[in-house]
């Protein structure tokens, strides 16, 4: 009796430990198109938590301060919606085309997801 109570204790903690949040963008690259230099330029990554439970966006940042990432402040709930803005500020930048990566971290089986946001940046005359 001790030991089938032990296994059944084992089997709910193992199938507890499956249960997990999983993010998933509807895109994972964004292009801004072609633009003045003094425009920021703003966007926003769709994403759905699939997973089975409450997704946290622990951190959502840029690989430069140019790009500005503001992911969601609560949880996500299960087949729910969530957003990431982002927002390009070329001022002062090189011109033409750039790729800037957001690296995504949340609690998600797939725990760390990088996104893009591309563009052309013209100069101002």
């Amino acid at each position: 009796m001790k030991r089938l109570f032990s296994l059944m204790v084992v089997a709910l903690f193992g199938m507890s430990a499956m249960a997990q949040a999983v993010i998933k963008f509807e895109k994972t690259s964004i292009n801004l198109g072609t633009f003045k230099e003094d425009k920021v330029q703003t966007c926003e990554f769709v994403f759905v938590n699939t997973g089975d439970k409450p997704l946290v966006v622990q951190q959502a940042f840029g690989s430069c301060g140019c790009t500005v990432a503001t992911p969601p402040k609560d949880p996500i709930a299960p087949g729910a919606k969530g957003v990431i803005k982002v927002s390009y500020n070329g001022k002062g930048k090189f011109k033409g085309f750039f790729k800037k990566a957001i690296t995504v971290r949340s609690n998600a089986s797939n725990s760390i997801v990088r996104v893009y946001v591309q563009g052309n940046m013209e100069v101002d005359d």
